[in-house]
């Protein structure tokens, strides 16, 4: 007998599955290299199916429009890190550390992030043997006795253990185009997040230059109340001794009552304004007006730095948000292409089976598999080519909104920044209107009272002041919004969370935990020196 020449015969049916699986993995890469992505660009790209990232192009300005047409527009480095220390209010300062410290919306969106660290770790783990599994199983077996050969055991036990693990090869890029696209969002996430933070501390400046504003109005409106009813004053003592009529009196009176009207409509809107402080805040509303009490509209600076236009690429986390959306659907393309490709994995099990368990360990108990696998998905009627197209037409999609998002930005600098500048010449001219009608007003006071002149002229000139003022103070509160407003549209005030132990905003639910209260008003944040 022939051991040697039977043992080789032996070998080669042993390996002959091996070489028909290697012919069929040659065929399947032959095949499937003549879909989407060519050759030469999948080796280019890592070996990964679907196109490599680049950031699209967005249209942008090379000046603001009003650079080189009035001083107080400057191009030169801005750092709004800390922008609202401008305006030089510690009440100011204090709100605004304490909205990014407790705002439920923030905490909310700080929420996502751990969604999408999540999210990412997911992916990255698909990288690894994708099923790795314990099993085990007992059967008692009972087996006919009516069939043909039967054995001749007809009841017994078996007890099966085992492990068991299979490993998609990651050849097409599949999973590494999906970690691409996780990480991608999880960018994306915290680009929002930042966002929602710029939005946050914009609003609660916003709002707290509003109730100044408002308690200015307030403090006009009850001036203009106590001058008028002097006027009533001086028309009932002519009226009494006869030196004019009724007509006038009840002029004065209507006066007194028009402007006392415009009281209760300023209540009502500082104590809404008030209100959504509160909100922002994360605290129940409350009256914070009294808390924080009386003092000036805000005020800043008349020139404002700005940089250039193409800053706000990186500085605005909203435009950063939508460029890291378009990367994440870039990579979705390679994930939805490599199902046009055939998959392979490496697969393996090993089993311990006996009828006792004392002897299921034992070595003549030990079985198992091990080998690779194919599959692909043929005849598939066109739906993985159309999803493709579909993952492409979402990757335009996005980068239309990336660059909607960039001229929308620009828009919002441009708006702020005219605002900000006609308001200042806007106040300018009140001012002088409001200096001259007061001035007005005391000289017919004087005439009226000396019967020189009737009262039809003070009605009309002390109704005028009235508008005037409380134009006034609206526009000098209109200064300090479209201040917010320029440093809003550049992104500013994100980097207030780099200062916090943990980066992020996380909620943390406490049953029955007191009211949050708002923390000491701490003192001006210094203004970073170097650029962000």
């Amino acid at each position: 007998m022939d051991f040697a020449a039977d043992r080789q015969e032996l070998d080669r049916q042993n390996f002959r599955p091996l070489g028909g699986m290697l012919r069929l993995f040659v065929v399947g890469f032959l095949l499937a290299t003549s879909g989407c992505t060519p050759l030469p660009e999948w080796l280019h790209n890592g070996l990964k199916v679907g196109p490599n990232y680049v950031k699209p192009m967005a249209p942008v300005e090379l000046h603001w429009i009003d650079y080189g047409r009035d001083s107080r527009i400057s191009e030169s480095p801005v750092n709004t890190c800390a922008w609202w220390t401008v305006f030089n209010d510690p009440v100011l300062n204090g709100l605004i550390e304490t909205a990014a410290a407790q705002n439920l919306t923030l905490r909310e969106t700080g929420t996502r992030i751990l969604q999408a660290q999540a999210a990412a770790g997911i992916a990255a783990g698909n990288l690894f043997p994708q099923v790795q599994q314990a099993f085990g199983s007992y059967d008692r077996i009972q087996l006919s006795k009516t069939i043909a050969n039967s054995p001749p055991v007809k009841n017994y036990n078996l007890l099966s253990t085992g492990l068991g693990a299979s490993w998609e090869i990651d050849f097409w890029g599949r999973y590494r185009r999906a970690l691409e696209a996780a990480d991608a969002s999880l960018d994306a996430t915290i680009e929002g997040y930042d966002n929602v933070l710029v939005i946050l501390l914009s609003d609660v400046a916003s709002t707290y230059v509003q109730i100044r504003t408002l308690q200015e109005e307030l403090r006009l409106v009850r001036e203009n109340v106590r001058l008028q009813q002097e006027s009533v004053t001086i028309a009932e003592a002519q009226f009494n001794a006869g030196q004019a009529d009724a007509a006038d009196t009840l002029q004065t009176r209507n006066n007194v009552e028009q402007t006392e009207a415009l009281i209760p409509q300023f209540e009502a809107a500082l104590r809404q304004a008030n209100n959504a402080l509160c909100v922002l805040l994360g605290i129940p509303p409350r009256d914070l007006v009294a808390e924080l009490g009386e003092g000036p509209i805000p005020s800043a600076p008349p020139e404002v730095a700005l940089g250039v236009p193409t800053q706000l690429l990186r500085r605005r986390p909203d435009i950063r948000q939508a460029e890291r959306i378009v990367a994440a659907q870039s990579a979705l393309i390679g994930v939805a292409e490599s199902d046009l490709y055939p998959f392979f994995s490496i697969n393996g099990t090993l089993q311990w089976q006996s009828q006792n368990l004392g002897t299921l360990f034992n070595s003549n108990s030990f079985g198992g598999s091990t080998g690779p696998s194919f599959g692909w998905n043929i005849l598939n009627y066109g739906r993985i080519l159309n999803s493709v197209r579909q993952q492409e037409a979402l990757f335009e999609q996005a980068v239309f909104s990336y660059q909607g998002t960039v001229l929308s930005a620009q828009r919002e600098a441009e708006d702020a920044i005219v605002g900000f500048l006609k308001a200042q010449e806007q106040t300018a001219k009140l001012q002088l209107a409001v200096r001259d009608i007061q001035e007005l007003n005391q000289v017919l006071l004087t005439q009226a009272n000396a019967g020189a002149t009737d009262f039809s002229r003070v009605f009309v000139v002390q109704a005028a002041a009235t508008a005037q003022m409380d134009s006034l103070a609206t526009s000098r509160g209109s200064i300090a919004l479209n201040l917010i407003r320029i440093y809003r549209s550049l992104g500013g005030g994100w980097q207030i969370r780099l200062q916090s132990p943990n980066n992020f905003a996380i909620p943390v639910a406490v049953d029955g935990a007191e009211p949050i209260e708002v923390p000491p008003i701490p003192e001006p944040l210094p203004i970073p020196t170097e650029d962000e």
